[in-house]
């Protein structure tokens, strides 16, 4: 059941990052995005997805995904949207 959440959270955590730093990958890219978002998150902030997902951790994966893009954005850009 775990990996589900994460593919669910992952992808919607990709979308949202998508939508905010202007950058339509796809969806197989959201998820991937959003799931190493999370990881980012919980490297940096000590929080990610596990079975028991709360607003902090949703939150806290959606800034990851959005350092991840950001980042993304700035190797294959040379700048941040």
């Amino acid at each position: 059941m775990g990996i589900i959440i994460w593919l669910i959270v992952g992808g919607l955590c990709g979308w949202l990052a998508g939508l905010i730093m202007r950058d339509n990958q796809g969806i197989l890219l959201n998820i991937v995005v959003g799931i190493v978002g999370s990881v980012i998150a919980s490297a940096i902030f000590g929080a990610g997805i596990n079975e028991v997902i709360t607003v902090s951790t949703f939150i806290y994966s959606l800034v990851g995904a959005i350092i991840l893009l950001a980042i993304v954005n700035l190797i294959r850009r040379g700048r941040v949207r």
